[in-house]
């Protein structure tokens, strides 16, 4: 360790940070990321000098990250020296901190709008081990620290939960600092408690689900949690999606409010658990007597539940395996008080009108707090339900992002009106299947400049009202430009639905047509756009299943390279992805990341902008500047739509 003064390393950069901050020309050399990190304080109005009130934020009452890390970074702590160790929240809210804190402890909120650029926030930011040292930093109070900070993930959903920080005196030089290893030791046993801490939840879930189901393969019972399900094979028949979708409100209802004082009533204990056949996302049904239940679930390194801890692990729950007679596989209940659920008064909930059954609710309460509910569903007298095929909704109707369902609605309602209507998209972007769900059960003429790029429609055709869908209108032959212009010039109600997948500059003659449909036009977002609907997509795109076969099912960690995939074919690339697997997979269980192609398995690199993307990006981000990050008013100064606008910032983000 030595001070800044003489860390040969810092020095031009201590030069160029007080040439910064008395506003002198900079170097060419300060790397573009302390730069930019730099000029972000100053927006932020960070005073280098941190004079001023220091902003004290308010500290959450109840933090499970806290609860699980503080015993995990105490046992830790005596290893760290002459250094100090902070745990911060998703905000940068400093929840626990210890060792001696080099500079001024009096930062609470490492967020850049407060204290500026740090190694906590850059941590953040990236989701990756992030340092920074001396005058990289931003305040007086650390020119003389180095930091290295390592975000926490959730075991679960990948979500970052908040960074673990080691702060010591100046490195020489630039790095590695020398607590990056017990830093990265730190956040690996902080994850290690939650995913089981995340155990426990769940088996208690189990534990209460199994009590509800012993009362016979017949009973129709769901427990959910918010992030697992477990159905019987009972009330598949009834859990449709509208009643699945009131149970999971109610489960959140329950978690957010969970106060009422627990019922001492038990339900009886000599049920039968699901079989786990993998880890990762899984959509798994029993098959021995139709007992068991159908389970969603979050396995393995996915925060599942446990089956089976070993009695010598030391800190494990002892486990008694009670053996079946028939109706399903031995079920493995712990004997750790910590892990029985404590069940309250049931309730009945209201239920969609045409649902079909009652719900009766009953919330599994663990540790003082409701971690979710346990539904009994009873179909009504007068309508039993018969065993059918739930049918799958529409392809081009699946997904609940907002760009898409923005895009949905807006083409329905222009659809109401038998006018020509415009639908433009990337390749694959689900043109053609929305053009057809649009006409429900009218029969168009269909025409595809693709195949052929000559029209081959005549108006009498179209005289009788009977729709017209032209596919790759970008395709079309010059004689069917001028024809199609000058036919929507004669009669500019003519039913037509034209697809346009952007690409080449447009000639004058077709960029005629595009400005006469653009009154009534419709983009479709890409599929990295909406990154959150492939895994409504999956169901919907997979073969359905042989008779007494399971779905095809996803881990969690495939489901995270099918999110961060770019798609470049869309909806379509991801549906081919889907039926090969479906088609040539020769394992059961799961599909795991491994078999995913390479190009998807493999995480994409971020790119770097070209010029005139990068002017493009600073230009946006000057208007919001301006406009005090109105994204409303700083799209109306650049002349663009706010949703052109939103997109752009998507489009920019984890791009370098």
């Amino acid at each position: 360790m030595t001070t800044v003064e003489h860390s040969p390393a810092l020095a031009p950069l201590r030069q160029a940070r007080e040439r910064f901050l008395s506003d002198r020309p900079l170097p060419d050399d300060v790397p573009d990321e302390v730069l930019a990190a730099w000029r972000r304080a100053r927006f932020f109005g960070v005073r280098h000098d941190l004079d001023g009130p220091v902003h004290d934020p308010e500290l959450p009452a109840d933090s499970a990250l806290l609860e699980a890390a503080r015993p995990v970074l105490e046992r830790i702590a005596p290893a760290l020296g002459h250094s100090a160790m902070l745990l911060t929240d998703e905000r940068l809210r400093v929840l626990w901190t210890t060792g001696e804190v080099p500079g001024d402890d009096r930062c609470r909120d490492l967020s850049e709008r407060e204290v500026g650029h740090n190694s906590a926030a850059l941590a953040l930011r990236t989701r990756h081990r992030a340092e920074v040292h001396g005058p990289e930093h931003f305040l007086d109070v650390w020119q003389d620290v180095s930091a290295v900070s390592v975000p926490l993930l959730a075991p679960d959903s990948g979500q970052v939960l908040g960074t673990v920080t080691v702060a010591s005196a100046l490195c020489a030089g630039c790095g590695p600092h020398p607590g990056a290893a017990l830093a990265e030791a730190a956040a690996t046993a902080v994850e290690a408690e939650l995913l089981a801490r995340s155990h426990t939840a769940e088996r208690v879930l189990l534990d209460a689900y199994t009590r509800a189901a012993a009362h016979g393969p017949d009973r129709a019972v769901v427990a959910l949690d918010g992030r697992n399900r477990l159905v019987s094979e009972a009330a598949v028949r009834l859990a449709t999606p509208q009643v699945l979708a009131a149970l999971e409100r109610s489960s959140t209802s329950e978690r957010a409010s969970g106060a009422r004082a627990p019922h001492d009533s038990r339900l009886p204990h000599d049920s039968r658990p699901p079989q786990d056949t993998g880890c990762g996302a899984v959509v798994e049904r029993s098959h021995d007597a139709g007992c068991g239940p159908v389970v969603e679930r979050s396995n393995g390194a996915g925060g599942g539940p446990s089956r089976k801890r070993s009695p010598d692990a030391g800190d494990g729950p002892v486990v008694e395996r009670s053996h079946g007679t028939g109706c399903g596989p031995s079920l493995e209940r712990s004997h750790d008080a910590g892990c029985s659920p404590v069940q309250e008064q049931p309730y009945d909930l209201t239920l969609p009108d045409g649902a079909g059954c009652t719900a009766e609710i009953t919330p599994v309460r663990h540790e003082g707090r409701v971690l979710g509910i346990v539904a009994v569903l009873e179909a009504r007298a007068a309508e039993v339900p018969v065993p059918r095929l739930v049918p799958r909704p529409a392809l081009a109707l699946a997904g609940g992002s907002v760009p898409w369902r923005h895009a949905v609605a807006r083409a329905v309602e222009l659809a109401r009106v038998p006018e020509p209507l415009l639908l433009t998209g990337e390749r694959g972007s689900g043109k053609t299947a929305l053009a057809r769900e649009l006409l429900g059960e009218r029969e168009p003429l269909v025409a595809d400049a693709a195949e052929s790029p000559e029209l081959g429609v005549k108006y009498s055709e179209l005289a009788d009202g009977r729709p017209l869908l032209l596919r790759h209108a970008e395709r079309l032959a010059q004689p069917d430009v001028a024809a199609l212009n000058s036919l929507l010039d004669e009669h500019p109600d003519v039913y037509l639905l034209v697809t346009y997948t952007p690409g080449t500059p447009p000639g004058p003659c077709f960029q005629r047509l595009l400005d006469t449909l653009a009154a009534r036009s419709v983009t479709l977002p890409a599929l990295r756009e909406r990154p959150e609907d492939v895994r409504e997509l999956l169901p919907v795109l997979a073969p359905r299943p042989a008779p007494g076969q399971p779905p095809l099912t996803w881990t969690l960690d495939a489901l995270r390279a099918l999110e961060e995939h770019p798609w470049p074919g869309n909806v379509t690339e991801l549906a081919h992805v889907v039926r090969a697997l479906a088609e040539h997979r020769r394992v059961t269980g799961p599909v795991r990341r491994a078999e995913l192609p390479d190009p998807v398995r493999e995480r994409p690199a971020a790119r770097r902008l070209s010029p005139m993307e990068h002017a493009e990006r600073t230009a946006i981000l000057a208007a919001l500047r301006r406009h005090g990050g109105n994204k409303a008013r700083a799209a109306a100064a650049l002349g663009i739509g706010r949703a052109t606008l939103y997109r752009k910032l998507r489009g920019y983000q984890g791009i370098s």
